[in-house]
């Protein structure tokens, strides 16, 4: 059996110790970063739902993401064939959807979720892509502490 080949990041929140079948490519980089195509998603916390999804090129850029079903029961992103094409796609069951978290400093009750900007991953391939949804139904600031729906 292979070893794993292990390898070691600086993030905004220390070093971390990463496997190298870890790293997502990003063929499109993601909205404001193009430039950025290797990422790696770092639990913060074995308690809590929120992630970093961390830049191998860039230590300082790391985005607070988090699985948007944890906060909300529906929730359809739509994706085209071309970009079922670029993630590889073969089976929903491989694709994990994420959305960037925002939370204002000394007021985590107004953190909102970017549910206009999903990004897809598919862990199985490990290819990600950031798929803005067009005319989506979805608000693009989403604050879980202002829902009042049951779920």
């Amino acid at each position: 059996m292979a070893k794993e080949r292990k390898k070691v990041i600086r993030t905004r929140i220390g070093e971390r110790e990463i496997t190298e079948d870890s790293i997502i490519y990003f063929s499109r980089g993601l909205i404001g970063f193009d430039d950025k195509r290797d990422f790696t998603l770092i639990r913060l916390r074995e308690d809590s739902p929120f992630m970093l999804l961390q830049s191998l090129d860039d230590p300082n850029l790391g985005l607070l993401v988090v699985d948007p079903y944890s906060f909300m029961d529906e929730y359809e992103v739509r994706l085209s064939e071309a970009e079922k094409r670029i993630l590889r796609v073969e089976n929903v069951r491989q694709i994990a959807v994420l959305v960037t978290v925002t939370i204002p400093q000394g007021k985590p009750e107004q953190t909102t979720l970017n549910l206009g900007g999903p990004i897809v991953i598919n862990y199985v391939a490990r290819k990600g892509l950031q798929v803005p949804q067009v005319d989506s139904k979805y608000p693009t600031h989403y604050c879980p502490a202002n829902d009042d729906s049951s779920g």
